[in-house]
């Protein structure tokens, strides 16, 4: 490694963007971020002109506030546990403007091509045309924005004579008002649209392809996320079955709110977070029905062999991961999955990461602060990655135990419990760092113009 500081590009001012572009900032790194929207804050942006946003009107976060906020930057007490949309749009305003990177960004520049040179250089064209060279490279374009439809399409669905929606493309309750709404799925968005409907349609039908475990909000009075049943100290099977017997306890059986039964243990698929979809359900302002057999002319035919009229069918089926700036033979993430050590670094590509490229029981937002905080190490030689060998066989047992435990789905390609995530990263952080000290690496410095001469600085 050179004794100077790499340039350094950021792809998306999102979440994770801007917790990168902070993180190396503040360590003094020429770090340019790329927004191709003209604010921060990404998914949480009602509206964005980017046209990513998944957000609508009605949304509040699903994990309580202190689970989401940065570690260094407490979201106010004044807030509720589980604030609205544009409390979190404002959060993320604060937070450029508090650590002074917005001039780090280059607002309304869409990257449209990433290309790594033969001499290791990246250089990103944007919608301009014009190029930026790099040396290294962060991508935090999000994974919630580009929508993944039923696969295959429903028979029928090509002459349906109602409306076919994605959940991406749901914003507010006027889409729905007055319609008998059909709801694919049983994750959030899933459920946080049927209880939209529920007070805004003539009928709302909740159809479900498989069973979820339904959890509220809160328990015993304080938000079901600080309870601390989660601990990495605590073996994995015993939390199981500590929060499997608290949810019984709480909800009791599914089957009395006329959803289906989940076909695995808590934990074992990413569970669904709703204060107000059993109320719904109890008080039969939503009816619950298997999957989707097929639609024909103005109805939904279902798997048990009932049938309903139908003017709107939203289809709450997730996203794909993808990354429209790289050639897909060079980096690409099919069925949604892209190996890499630790959800951050690429084994092939030496100076390429991804911040907030995984799915955790819980917030990405200190997930991404710590990801960033151990890239900017990397990149100041304060931590060296393991051998090659050794960072592969890490990815495979990693994806191996993953895939062991959680079911086998384009949903289940990068989850990770987040307290055993922090530790895990915390314990190979430091193990890097002693393999830097062991390899002598030499600080980079960061030049600083002063006068007409270059002087350096330790970093």
């Amino acid at each position: 490694m050179s004794g100077i500081l790499p340039t350094v590009a950021v792809i998306g001012a999102g979440s994770s963007g801007i917790a990168a572009i902070k993180a190396l900032h503040e360590r003094g790194f020429d770090v340019t971020g790329f927004e191709a929207s003209d604010r921060v804050g990404g998914n949480w942006v009602f509206g964005n002109r980017n046209g990513m946003s998944s957000n609508y009107q009605s949304l509040h976060i699903n994990t309580s506030r202190e689970r989401m906020e940065y570690p260094d930057f407490p979201m106010p007490k004044s807030l509720p546990d589980f604030p609205h949309h544009t409390d979190i749009a404002r959060y993320f305003d604060g937070y450029a403007d508090f650590f002074g990177i917005r001039d780090r960004i280059r607002f309304e520049t869409r990257i449209e091509r990433a290309e790594r040179r033969a001499d290791g250089v990246w250089e990103l064209r944007d919608q301009h045309g014009a190029t930026h060279p790099f040396d290294f490279l962060i991508v935090a374009n999000g994974h919630h924005w580009d929508a993944r439809w039923p696969e295959p399409a429903f028979p029928g669905s090509e002459s349906f004579e109602g409306e076919q929606m994605h959940a991406h493309d749901y914003h507010d309750e006027e889409q729905l008002r007055d319609k008998d709404v059909v709801v694919l799925g049983m994750g959030n968005s899933a459920m946080d649209i049927a209880v939209d409907a529920s007070y805004h349609s003539k009928s709302t039908i909740l159809a479900a392809r498989r069973g979820a475990w339904v959890i509220p909000k809160y328990l015993f009075g304080r938000p079901l996320d600080q309870m601390g049943a989660a601990s990495p100290l605590i073996p994995f099977k015993v939390r199981q079955r500590l929060t499997m017997a608290l949810l019984r306890s709480y909800v009791g059986d599914y089957a009395r709110y006329g959803l289906p039964k989940p076909d695995h243990k808590f934990g074992e698929a990413h569970p669904t977070v709703s204060g107000r979809i059993l109320d719904r359900l109890a008080h039969g302002a939503i009816t619950t029905k298997p999957n989707i057999e097929r639609l024909d002319g103005d109805r939904v035919h279902f798997t048990d062999g009932t049938s309903v009229h139908a003017d709107l069918v939203v289809y709450c089926t997730g996203y794909k991961v993808t990354f429209p700036f790289f050639d897909p033979d060079f980096i690409s993430a099919p069925d949604n999955d892209l190996p890499l050590f630790r959800r951050v670094f690429h084994p092939d590509v030496d100076n390429v990461a991804f911040i907030g490229l995984l799915q955790p029981l819980g917030a990405v937002m200190p997930l991404a602060h710590h990801q960033s905080e151990w890239v900017a190490d990397h990149l100041g030689g304060r931590y060296a990655l393991p051998p090659a060998g050794a960072l592969r066989a890490d990815i495979e047992r990693e994806r191996e135990k993953m895939f062991k435990r959680y079911l086998r789905s384009k949903r289940h390609t990068m989850q990770v419990d987040f307290e055993d995530y922090l530790h895990d990263l915390g314990k190979e952080r430091a193990a890097g760092a002693e393999r830097a000290r062991a390899k002598n690496f030499a600080l980079p410095v960061a030049r600083q113009a002063v006068g007409d001469e270059a002087v350096s600085a330790p970093v």
